[in-house]
C-alpha cells in the first residue's frame, strides 16, 4: 500500500476519488447521517475529546493534542518527489501521577490499530524489527516489533524517559522517514512503519521545572 494515499475504514482511495460522495458511499446511511449531525455541532471539538477522555479530569490541551495526533495531518510529495509525513508524533512530559499513561491506555483501547509498550521493557529490536531463525526452516526471518505492528495506526510507549539511548536513537527513523531498515544476518529489508508515536516521560526528578527548557527538563538524546 503506497504511504502517500489516504484511507478510510481501511480501505485505500487514490487521490481522484478522495470526494465526499466517495467516502459516502463506504458508510451507512446511519453513519454519514450521523456526522451530518456532528458537523453541525458548534462545540464539536469539546464533545469529542470530552467523548475521548470522559474519566480524566482537566488536561485539555492534552486532549486536544492527542485528538489532534489522531485525526493526522496531511502528507505530501514535493516537486522534487520528496515525501512528507502526515502523522503527528506526540510525547507527554509531567509529573507522576497526572494520568500520562491513562492517555495511553485509552489511546490503545479506542484506535482500531494501537500497539502499546514500556520504554523500560522495550529493545530497539523489540520497538522495530528483529532477525531471528525459523524452527521449521532453519533460515532467517524478520519478526515485526511494536512500531511495524502499529503501521498505519499509533503506537503508544510509556516511560520513554527510561529507554536506553542507543534505543531511542533506533527510532528516530520510523519517526521522521516512517521506514525500518534492516541489515543483519545476510536480511536487508525496508519496511513500513508509518504510524503516529504517543509517549510519555517523566522529567528529571520526578518534577517538571518551569524555569528550565523542555530538554533541561527531560533526559532525552538530540533529534
Amino acid at each position: 500500500r503506497s504511504s502517500d494515499l489516504p484511507t478510510f475504514g481501511g480501505k485505500d482511495l487514490s487521490g481522484e476519488e478522495t470526494t465526499a460522495s466517495a467516502i459516502q458511499n463506504l458508510m451507512t446511511e446511519q453513519e454519514w447521517r450521523r456526522v451530518y449531525q456532528m458537523s453541525k455541532d458548534k462545540n464539536l471539538y469539546q464533545n469529542l475529546i470530552n467523548s475521548l477522555f470522559p474519566t480524566i479530569h482537566g488536561n485539555d490541551e492534552v486532549k486536544r493534542g492527542i485528538l489532534l495526533m489522531l485525526f493526522g495531518g496531511v502528507p505530501k510529495v514535493t516537486e522534487e518527489r520528496t515525501h512528507l509525513r502526515g502523522d503527528i508524533n506526540v510525547c507527554i512530559v509531567g509529573d507522576p501521577s497526572t494520568a500520562k499513561s491513562q492517555f495511553l491506555k485509552q489511546v490503545e483501547e479506542f484506535s482500531p490499530r494501537a500497539v502499546y509498550t514500556s520504554g523500560k521493557a522495550s529493545t530497539a529490536a523489540g520497538l522495530t524489527a528483529a532477525v531471528v531463525k525459523d524452527e521449521d526452516s532453519h533460515e532467517f526471518v524478520i519478526e515485526a516489533g511494536a512500531l511495524m505492528l502499529a503501521d498505519n495506526g499509533v503506537c503508544c510507549i510509556d516511560e520513554f524517559d527510561k529507554m536506553d539511548l542507543r534505543d531511542q536513537v533506533a527510532i528516530h527513523e520510523a519517526m521522521e522517514q516512517q521506514t525500518i531498515s534492516i541489515t543483519k544476518a545476510g536480511v536487508k529489508a525496508t519496511l513500513n512503519a508509518r504510524t503516529s508515536i504517543l509517549a510519555a516521560a517523566n522529567p528529571i526528578g520526578g518534577r517538571y521545572d518551569r524555569s528550565r527548557s523542555l530538554r533541561q527538563n527531560i533526559a532525552l538524546s538530540a533529534p
